[in-house]
């Protein structure tokens, strides 16, 4: 967060500092639960008075853009949980058919934003995206399937940086936190399938390789394919936990039948 902040042009005025914080927002540099730097810090940054910074800063805070917490500290507020409410998320997740919804819908839009994103990385996008790609290799060669999940995530959440629009950028963090918290299907479970932390590991690598050379074609098929993988994972997922749930009922129901034969033939 060093460098993201600049001096302030124009009027040094508290308007200009909200503006500056709003579009670092906006554009996604400040994620949600990041730290400002100090008072005195942040003020140098700017260039503008403790006061005018204050002014700023109660602004953005009455309109729920950052907070503070007990102990010190001003934070990025999590405005992007917001994009669905509570009860939203409830039905959601009481409702399979929003699963298939849910999946059809990234389809699409990971595929814009990963066709946008191979036209639009810049030199730090691209090396952003190799790091990230680097340490899923290491997650992949481990036995963490959290670790798989979690870099999964910031995957997807940087193709959506890369492409370098602000509503696309926004809506895919909100889809992404539905995911990560679970709420469509437990991503533990396709870990778990047979070969399939190799396979999606090669499908992220394809679109890695298609957004980095600059293919959006390549890009936006690679990106499509792996949500038809996923989805089709899912279900063999969800088939094999159901198969499993019905195969324990019929050993129950035998055990329960054996004992009751037994007991007859004591009788």
């Amino acid at each position: 967060m060093n460098d993201v902040f600049s001096r302030i042009e124009h009027l040094h005025t508290a308007d200009e500092v909200v503006q500056q914080i709003e579009s670092l927002i906006l554009e996604g540099v400040l994620r949600v639960g990041d730290r400002l730097p100090g008072e005195r810090d942040l003020a140098g940054r700017f260039e503008v008075s403790r006061p005018i910074l204050r002014i700023a800063l109660k602004s953005l805070e009455e309109r729920g853009l950052i907070t503070s917490r007990p102990g010190g500290g001003t934070y990025i507020a999590d405005i992007v949980g917001q994009v669905f409410t509570a009860p939203m998320i409830e039905l959601i997740a009481a409702h399979r058919k929003a699963t298939a919804d849910y999946l059809e819908y990234r389809r699409d839009i990971e595929g814009m934003a990963a066709d946008y994103a191979a036209r639009r990385a810049t030199a730090e996008d691209r090396s952003m995206l190799d790091d990230i790609m680097t340490r899923m290799e290491a997650a992949n060669a481990g036995d963490d399937f959290s670790a798989d999940a979690e870099i999964d995530v910031e995957f997807h959440n940087a193709i959506g940086e890369c492409a370098h629009n602000i509503i696309l950028l926004h809506t895919l963090r909100s889809c992404y936190r539905l995911l990560a918290d679970g709420v469509f299907f437990n991503r533990s479970l396709i870990y778990t399938l047979p070969g399939m932390r190799e396979k999606l590991l090669s499908q992220h690598k394809a679109i890695h390789s298609a957004v980095v050379s600059g293919d959006p074609v390549a890009a936006r098929r690679a990106a499509e394919a792996h949500i038809d993988f996923v989805a089709e994972a899912v279900d063999a997922a969800e088939r094999t936990g159901e198969w499993q749930r019905v195969s324990r009922l019929r050993l129950l129901q035998r055990a329960a039948g054996e004992r009751a034969r037994s007991a007859d033939r004591r009788s």
